[in-house]
Parts: structure tokens; C-alpha cells; sequence
């Protein structure tokens, strides 16, 4: 009988949850090539290190979560992945604004910009992703996804200093197979999935699969009186393999998704007060234009908002991987282009009132990417050797636009009618078309050896040579009302009008060609010494770098009002990494213990940093002086019998600034005016007058944003044997939970965008056997009220904005195969 077993990994090593009892699990062939003697069967097949082994051998943090197991917990896509792996922190306002971090590390916090690079890659079937934007899709046809901690940049061929997800679909076969999913719940919740796969000839197979999802949204407008923040997403993937004989195969894959949601859109979380004077804070604002509220209770799930919402996103591409076994080691060439398509519409004053009447900045992306590699294996030495080249361009547009309600809410209020505060022809219809577009190419030269000193202890050092070159260009054109352009220099620019004080202290034109290059040399070095059969100490240190990086969101201005240049490029982060493990199993390889600790240090951090007036620079890249991650990972799996098994995995994070001494202010220091003496902001006592800067802060000694010092995961599976209408199987019932301690959702951490930590539960019970599987399932069984986000309204009037966690669903799902 082939049995499942439940199965999740944490970033300790690899544990995993499936939905079924535990066994080998027979869906992995290459399980057969590893020798690994588990009377058990509890045999998991990586390739973290380009190369098939077993998850407990490789000595690095990796978490492992099987397809069979993402489609029993519901986490459909790497957003809802991270309730299963308690490092991974992905978080989002719409799919370009997602940040995917491990450790608290990979992007700045709350900045959108193509100027910068991922730290944490997203790689399927080996091919880099270049935009966190891909980890909104529905997972399609997924074998497993793998989630390593820690730098990669001497394996995998965009170099990556937090971490990277490596996501394996399902291969074409030449044994004839399919599969269809149906599932239906609440919130008009549908979701449909269907692969087939099988031979053409006898030396060619192919495989498609397509994967559809809907659902009502959960948050109402009563300004549109529709609900918004659906899901509407549609995926489709076609793969055609070419193998003559067992030395060579050659596979080509192509795969497009789109996203039409209307989404997505916040609503009022609360109001904190702020430095600036009472009358041009939140609540004065909002009661002299008579305006209020649909509700203040966030769990009412109810907005007002005014402008188009929209988060169009398509991505797709085409890639051919070929495969060469030549003489003790494997040749690999993967090519591949892709490209994404953004379209958004977004309410950027999280109003009902009209005061940003029009905010969109749709992207157009195109990138090609080439990576040789080298795999050899022998008794004594393994290594990987790879060339790897990337080359990418995005444009966008982008028009943000004042509305009627523009003067009244951003400029200082007055009881004069004639005050251009009162009159809304003062702002309204100014307009900023900004146009930007993005070149990057890469190249590098990587490699990774393996050195077997006696049975026991292999050393294993890596290295990296990396070329970067960044080039962009930033246009921001302002217009009024009438369409005429206008200046803010002090003599108006041939073609234009002198713009307004009001005007140009919400948009000022501007125009940057930032561009820069470099070259970076990183390597690592890991020891791993196996004590006994079953248990496997390693440590590794890492010097590893994330490339430079350009603005692309326009640039801030100096005390003069000109334009600072020398914030066009920002500086590469240096990474120095450290970490130590343990990797166990014992009763009979039934149960399964893994240990890290870690500790990671960056100098020159790639942070978030804020020009200080409303409108002018939405936000750009600085360098701060010093951050550090550390923290400790286990994870536990014990597999009681074929009838029983359950896991638990904790995280501990500590994440810092060590050193930040120009961040952006937190909204409750903004609108305040420097010390006498010139010294920054006393951070320590947040409320103070006179002890504030109006644009920067010292937060050196603070929290990272998006990190939760405290994560769990943990989950059981009971079943039993029965016959049901004459169908032989077993009758199961599975419950899987999260919890996340606090955390901040401001890249300054404020008071007033602390999320509480929260516990998720999830129930699934259900019936299967040979070929099907039909179960029920309610998420958030408890119907927890939580907040996946906060945001600060732009002009720091005090308005904390935020997207609620999905309230309790349920519903039921049928799965065959053949």
C-alpha cells in the first residue's frame, strides 16, 4: 500500500506534513536513486544543492512542504505558505507591493522600486524570477516547494542573500496520468485544477495543467456597493519532453497567468495623534469637510473608498532545459524569457473623500536569463559549477492626479474663504505623469565544492564572481488643471508656467538618469560532520552581497528645494552570515529533530527613507549604516504509526537596526521641528515637542519591520481504515495551526502600526483511497479577527489604513487521479 505521511519543513531542516499516513512516498521517483535505508520509508528528495538527496543530509536550513500537502492546508500560493514555515514572512497590498522576506531579510519594508534586487530569489523549475509579483499566483501543478535560509549565491544563479524558494512542478511522463480538483465554499470561493500527462511517441512526453480560483471579495464598499479584495486568478502551464535516451532530455515549458481582481483596498484601523497642529491632524481634517466614516471598527469590514481600484497582473514565458549526462557529472543549459504585465488602479488616500482622486503606475517587464551548470559526483569529491546571465528591462507609467478635496485636506487650513486652502481649484486636477524605465544585466561565474575528508566529515567551500549594471531613467512631469505644464524652479522653464507655492509643495517636475555598475566577489565555507548514522552537525559562514541599487521613484530634495543627485545610486549591502546545526532522527527514523541557530549582519542595509513632504518623493532607497538577524529555528516531526503522525516548528527572530540614523520618522514624530541644538530625534520619547527632526530619525536599537520575534506552526493527522460504499481507504481528520507574536508594519516602527499577534486554526476530515480523496475543511476555525497589514495614510495626518486577515471559511474539496 502506498501511504502518505504528514509533512512540513521548518527552517531547521526539513520536516513535512502530507495529508496521509507515512510510507514512501511513491509519487517521488527519484527517491529509489538515493540510498537511504528508512525501513519507514520517510525518504524526501531535494535538489537544494542542484542535486538530487535526501532533506536530512543537506547541511543547510531547508524547508520542505510536498504539493499534496499545500493543496490539504489551503496555501495555494507563497503568501498563505508562510503559515506552514515560521521564518518565511511575505506580505502584501497588492501583487507588485509584496515583500517575500526570510529572517525579517530580502526587500526594504513598504517601498516599491525596481531600482533594487530581491534577497530572497523565487525560482520555478530553475528558473529566476525576478519580480516578488509571481508569488501572488496560485501554485500550479506544484511538486514541492523548498525554502533554504541563509545566502545562496554560490548554487543558484541570481545571487541571494536572505534565502530562496525553489518551487519544482510536476514533469511530463511517459506513463499515461491525470488529476482533477474541484473546490467549493464559502464566499462563492471556486477553485478548479486539472494536469494531464503522457507519451506522444516513444522518445517524446508532454503535460498540461490549468488552475482557475475565484472568490467573492471581503471587504464592502459602500461608495461602490460591491466587495473588493476578491481573488480571480487563472493559470495555465504546458511542458513537452524530448528524451532519446537515459543521457539526454530536453524540456520546453511555457506558462501564463493572469489576475483581474478589483482589489485591493483598505479600510480605517485608528488614528494616532502626531506632531503637527491639531487642525491639520485626522480628525480635525476629516470634520471640517464633514466627512465620517462607514465604520472605525475595522472587523465591520467596510470602506468608502472613491477612486477605481484594479490589480491587473499577467506573467508568463517560455524556457528549454536541456540535460546532458556526460562522463561522472551532468551538464545543465536553461534559457528562458518571461515577462509581467501591471495594471493597477488604487486609492491612495484610503478615503471616501477626493483627495489623491487618481493614483496608478502600470509596468511592463521583460527578461531573458541564460544559466550553464555543472554538476559532478564521485566517491570523494561532488561539485557545482555554473555561468550565469540575466538581462532585464521594465517601463512604467505613472499619472497620480489631485482631486476637489486635495486643497482643503493637505494644505494648512483657514477660515478665510479666499484662502487657497478653501478654494478647490487651488490643487484640484494637478496632475504628475511620471515615465521611467529600468535596465539591468548581470552576469556571474559560481561554484560550489564538496570534499569528502573521511566518511564523516565533508568541508564544503563555495565561491562567486558577480557583475551588475544598473541604468534608468526618471521623468515627472506636473500639469494643472488646464494641462499646461508648470516649473517650480524660480524662473518658469521655456514651455512651462511657474507653478504655485500650494502646487509645488504637493508635485515638483523632475528628471534622473541614475546609473552605476560593480563587480563582487563572495564566497562561503561550510564544515558538516555526520556523529552518528542519523544525526549530521554543520556550520557555515557566508560573506555574500546584494547588488547596488538606483531610484526609480524620483529623487528627494535638499535644503535649497534642488534636487540630491547623490541619492541617485545606493550603495551594495555586505552580508556577513553565520550558522549552526543539527539535524537528528531517531525511533527507527520515525522521529525527527532538527536544530539552527543563525546570525546574520548586513552593513549598508538597502532601506526605505522618505523626502518629507506629501507628494513629492513617495519614497526611495538610502543606505542604513547596520542591521542584524538573529535567532534560532527547530522544528519536530514524529510519525507515532500508520495512523497517527503530527509536527511542530518554532522560530525565534531577532531583527535590528544596529545602526540607522536618517530613517524616515514614525508618523507619531512627524510634523515637528529640529532641536535648537541640531541633534536628531529623541526616538525613545515619541510626542515630545521640540525633540523632533521634520525628515529623518534615529532608529538605531529598533525592531525590523514585518518581523514576529515568536513563530509556530504545528499540525496532527488521524486515521482509520474503513470501507465505504464498497470503496477501500481510510477515514481522516487533520488539523494544522500558526501563531505569530507582534509585529511592526511601518518601516519606521510606530506605535500606531503595531499588528497583535494572533493563532490560526485550520480543521480538514475527510475520505480516501486508491485514485481519490474527498475531504471538508474550515480555515480560521475559530474565526480569529487579525491584520495582515497597516499602512500610513501619505501626509502623516495621523490615518492608520490596514487590510483584515480573511474571516472564518469553509468548504469541501474532491481530488481524482488515474
Amino acid at each position: 500500500m502506498i501511504a502518505r505521511f504528514l509533512l512540513l519543513a521548518s527552517a531547521a531542516g526539513a520536516s513535512i506534513i502530507t495529508p496521509n499516513a507515512f510510507a514512501q512516498d511513491a509519487a517521488q521517483p527519484a527517491a529509489d536513486e538515493v540510498q537511504q535505508p528508512n525501513v519507514r520509508g520517510d525518504v524526501i528528495v531535494v535538489t537544494a544543492r542542484r542535486r538530487q538527496e535526501t532533506a536530512q543530509e543537506v547541511p543547510l536550513a531547508i524547508s520542505v512542504v510536498k504539493g499534496d500537502s499545500i493543496e490539504a492546508t489551503g496555501n495555494f500560493n507563497i503568501v498563505k505558505l508562510q503559515q506552514l514555515a515560521p521564518t518565511l514572512q511575505v506580505y502584501t497590498t497588492n501583487p507588485r507591493n509584496t515583500s517575500v522576506n526570510i529572517r525579517g531579510l530580502g526587500v526594504p519594508f513598504g517601498l516599491t522600486s525596481d531600482g533594487f534586487e530581491q534577497g530572497v530569489g523565487i525560482y520555478v523549475d530553475d528558473v529566476y524570477n525576478s519580480r516578488v509579483a509571481a508569488a501572488t499566483f496560485d501554485f500550479l501543478d506544484v511538486n514541492q516547494v523548498e525554502v533554504l535560509r541563509g545566502p545562496q549565491g554560490t548554487l543558484y544563479g541570481k545571487n541571494t542573500t536572505a534565502g530562496a524558494i525553489n518551487i519544482t512542478t510536476n514533469q511530463p511522463t511517459f506513463d499515461f496520468e491525470g488529476r482533477a480538483e474541484l473546490t467549493v465554499g464559502n464566499l462563492n470561493y471556486k477553485q478548479a485544477k486539472a494536469a494531464v500527462s503522457g507519451p506522444l511517441s516513444e522518445t517524446i512526453a508532454a503535460r498540461i495543467a490549468v488552475a482557475a480560483t475565484t472568490r467573492r471579495g471581503t471587504l464592502y464598499n459602500v461608495t461602490s456597493q460591491r466587495w473588493i479584495n476578491e481573488q480571480d486568478n487563472l493559470g495555465i502551464r504546458g511542458q513537452l519532453l524530448f528524451k532519446p535516451n537515459d543521457d539526454f532530455s530536453v524540456t520546453l515549458s511555457g506558462d501564463y497567468s493572469k489576475q483581474d481582481p478589483e482589489c485591493c483596498g483598505t479600510t480605517f484601523v485608528r488614528v494616532g495623534k502626531t506632531q503637527r497642529p491639531l487642525n491639520r491632524q485626522y480628525d480635525a481634517l476629516a470634520a471640517a469637510q464633514g466627512y465620517v466614516v462607514p465604520s472605525r471598527n475595522p472587523y465591520d469590514r467596510l470602506t468608502d473608498l472613491d477612486s477605481n481600484l484594479n490589480a491587473g497582473n499577467k506573467i508568463g514565458g517560455v524556457s528549454a532545459k536541456i540535460k546532458w549526462d556526460v562522463g561522472p557529472g551532468t551538464l545543465t543549459s536553461v534559457t528562458a524569457w518571461r515577462f509581467w504585465d501591471w495594471k493597477p488602479e488604487n486609492d491612495r488616500d484610503f478615503t471616501g473623500l477626493s483627495i489623491v482622486s487618481k493614483s496608478q503606475n502600470p509596468s511592463q517587464q521583460d527578461q531573458y536569463s541564460q544559466e550553464f551548470r555543472y554538476n559532478y559526483e564521485s566517491k570523494d569529491v561532488d561539485f557545482v559549477v555554473g555561468l550565469f546571465g540575466f538581462k532585464q528591462r521594465i517601463d512604467t507609467q505613472g499619472t497620480e492626479q489631485q482631486g476637489d478635496d486635495a486643497a482643503q485636506w493637505s494644505l494648512a487650513p483657514s477660515t478665510d474663504p479666499t484662502n487657497p486652502a478653501n478654494i478647490p481649484a487651488t490643487l484640484s486636477g494637478l496632475t504628475a505623469s511620471n515615465t521611467q524605465y529600468l535596465k539591468a544585466d548581470s552576469a556571474a561565474l559560481f561554484g560550489q565544492l564538496s570534499w569528502k575528508v573521511t566518511d564523516a566529515l565533508t568541508i564544503q567551500p563555495g565561491v562567486r564572481l558577480n557583475y551588475d549594471k544598473k541604468s534608468g531613467f526618471y521623468q515627472r512631469i506636473v500639469t494643472n488643471a488646464q494641462g499646461q505644464a508648470i516649473s517650480c524652479t524660480t524662473v518658469a522653464e521655456p514651455g512651462t508656467i511657474k507653478g504655485t507655492t500650494q502646487q509645488c509643495g504637493i508635485y515638483q517636475p523632475q528628471v534622473s538618469s541614475p546609473s552605476d555598475s560593480a563587480w563582487n566577489f563572495t564566497y562561503d565555507f561550510n564544515v558538516n560532520y555526520k556523529v552518528a548514522r542519523d544525526v549530521l552537525a554543520y556550520a557555515t559562514y557566508a560573506k555574500s552581497f546584494k547588488t547596488l541599487g538606483i531610484n526609480q521613484n524620483g529623487l528627494p530634495l535638499n535644503a535649497d528645494n534642488t534636487v540630491n543627485y547623490d541619492a541617485s545610486t545606493v550603495k551594495p549591502e555586505s552580508v556577513n552570515h553565520y550558522e549552526l546545526g543539527l539535524k537528528t532522527q531517531f525511533w527507527d527514523r520515525r522521529a525527527t529533530f532538527n536544530l539552527t541557530a543563525f546570525r546574520t549582519e548586513i552593513k549598508n542595509f538597502q532601506a526605505t527613507v522618505n523626502g518629507g513632504q506629501f507628494g513629492t518623493v513617495r519614497g526611495y532607497l538610502a543606505n542604513a549604516e547596520k542591521v542584524r538577524s538573529q535567532g534560532i529555528e527547530a522544528d519536530f516531526k514524529v510519525v507515532v504509526s500508520d495512523r497517527f503522525t503530527a509536527y511542530a516548528n518554532g522560530a525565534y527572530t531577532d531583527a535590528k537596526y544596529k545602526k540607522f540614523t536618517n530613517a524616515p520618522c514614525p508618523p507619531e514624530l512627524s510634523g515637528g521641528t529640529l532641536q535648537p541644538s541640531g541633534q536628531p530625534a529623541d526616538y525613545s520619547q515619541p510626542g515630545v515637542p521640540g525633540a523632533l527632526s521634520p525628515r529623518q530619525c534615529d532608529i538605531s536599537g529598533q525592531d525590523l519591520p514585518g518581523v514576529s520575534k515568536w513563530a509556530f506552526s504545528y499540525g496532527a493527522e488521524y486515521n482509520i481504515p474503513v470501507t465505504l460504499l464498497a470503496k477501500e481507504g481510510q477515514v481522516y481528520l487533520g488539523v494544522d495551526g500558526n501563531y505569530r507574536s507582534d509585529w511592526n508594519s511601518n518601516a519606521s516602527p510606530s506605535i500606531y502600526t503595531e499588528v497583535k499577534g494572533y493563532a490560526l486554526t485550520n480543521l480538514r476530515a475527510g475520505f480516501r483511497g486508491e485514485g481519490f480523496d474527498i475531504f471538508g475543511w474550515v480555515r480560521n476555525a475559530f474565526d480569529v479577527n487579525y491584520i495582515e497589514n497597516l499602512q500610513v495614510a501619505p501626509g502623516n495626518t495621523g490615518l492608520i489604513a490596514g487590510q483584515v486577515g480573511d474571516p472564518q471559511t469553509w468548504g469541501g474539496t474532491i481530488k481524482f487521479s488515474f
